[in-house]
Parts: structure tokens; sequence; C-alpha cells
């Protein structure tokens, strides 16, 4: 069995078929198992086969006033996640809608306030994270793909700040050792970015009318170490090959 696990909470068949191509290609890895979390509940059991799980985005948003008994039933999975990756059973990173639903989880508050449109900004890495062996090599500051409608007020009780900037102060965060939540995006390229756009283009993450635009900004940035985090969460809890080693293989899974 592999030994890393893509979770998806996207709606869009399109998208998160996508998004899982784009977190194969930026773990390193020919092989990541997917979990739909739409069509099956977590097992908890499950995950005793694996040493690294990623979560991906959704337009799903913690602070919905209205909730479909299927995204209250998402968000029960993730805390469970959660609650396993805290518990050093298995290592998470979680991103985007999740982070949200990991902040709630830890008595902490997810607010409407800070939102960021879609495009690529400045994070700036913390000197609680010059240690972390995910985030520490990626000092001080790295460019990441956002688009979200809400975020974490703070950081949450228990958990330690590992990046952040002045649009969103709770970019990224650590749970003890294997718990990560990220309010960016880190897996995809500026390709993968402006192609997930075409799925979300009337639903808040930028103005419709200039699709265009931001789709050309999308494109120009350069947007590398995203995958660099994810390469290392790989390397680190579930002994993924380093870059040099799994390229040829990473271009045989793109074929």
């Amino acid at each position: 069995m592999a030994s890393l696990l893509y979770v998806c909470v996207r709606p869009e068949i399109g998208a998160a078929d996508a998004e899982h191509a784009s977190f194969r290609r930026a773990l390193g890895a020919d092989v990541v198992d997917r979990l739909n979390l739409l069509e099956e509940p977590l097992d908890v059991a499950r995950l005793q086969g694996y040493r690294g799980v990623v979560v991906g985005g959704s337009p799903f948003n913690v602070s919905d006033a209205v909730k479909s008994a299927e995204q209250l039933r998402v968000e029960a999975d993730l805390a469970d996640l959660a609650r396993a990756a805290i518990a050093g059973d298995v290592a998470v990173f979680f991103t985007c809608f999740s982070i949200g639903v990991v902040t709630r989880m830890l008595g902490g508050e997810v607010v409407t306030d800070t939102p960021e449109a879609a495009s690529a900004t400045i994070i700036d890495v913390t000197p609680a994270a010059a240690t972390d062996p995910v985030f520490g090599p990626s000092g001080p500051a790295l460019t990441v793909f956002t688009a979200h409608k809400e975020s974490a007020a703070a950081v949450p009780p228990g958990a330690v700040l590992l990046a952040t900037n002045t649009a969103c102060p709770v970019q990224a965060y650590r749970v003890g050792t294997h718990l990560y939540a990220a309010q960016f995006h880190p897996e995809p390229t500026p390709r993968d970015f402006a192609d997930r756009m075409t799925f979300y283009r009337t639903t808040g993450y930028f103005d419709p009318d200039e699709f265009d635009a931001v789709q050309q900004q999308v494109l120009a940035a350069s947007v590398t170490e995203g995958a660099a985090l994810l390469r290392r969460f790989a390397e680190t809890f579930a002994g993924a090959q380093p870059a040099a080693e799994s390229s040829s293989s990473d271009t045989r899974s793109r074929r």
C-alpha cells in the first residue's frame, strides 16, 4: 500500500482530479492514494496504512451559516483526522478550508475579516519555524498561492505559528510534531492554479469580470516553494526520495 494519502473535499470532480495530480507531483511520489470524503466517510483504522496524509482545498467554509449534512460530516471527519495527527498516529498536512476545521477543533476562532483573493502572495516564516523540518529550510519568506474567504483570528491553543503575513496573520501552524495546517495552497504550479480558477469563476474568490487579468497574473508568478514544503513533508514522514532522485519517476507519473 502507498504510504501517502490525498484526502479530497472538493465537490467539483474536475478540480479534485487536477488537485490530486498536483499533490502527487509536489510530493514527489508515483502513487498517492485518494480518499474522497464526499463519497466515503473517514475510517480512522484505514490511516494505519499511511505515514503521510495531505488534505486538499474546498469551497466549503467553516464559518458558513447554513451547512448541509454532507459538510457537517466532512468537518467531523477532518476533526477526527486532526486528532489522529495530534496523537502522532499519522502525519497530516491540512490546507485551505481544513485549517479552519482544525482551528475550531482546537478552540480557536475562525473569522471572515482577513480574506485573500486568488493570487500569489509572499508569506514570512517565523523564528519559531527555524528548526522545523518542513518550514525551516524555506525561511525567511516564500511565495505561495492563496484564495480564501475565512481564516484563523489567532493561533489556536497548543499551536506554533510557522508562517504569517500582513493580509492574513495565521498562514500556517504546527501542532505537536505530526500536524501541519496551512491557509494557503502549497501544491499547485501557476498553470495548475490558473486552470483551477475556471471551476470557481463565480464563487467569490476574485472578480469574475477580471478573470483574464487575474489568470495572467497567476501564470506570471514564480511559485515553487510550496511544492518544496510538501516534498520535505513527504521526505520527513513518509520516507519519500529526495527531489533529485525521484525526478525521473515524477516524469513517468505525469505522462
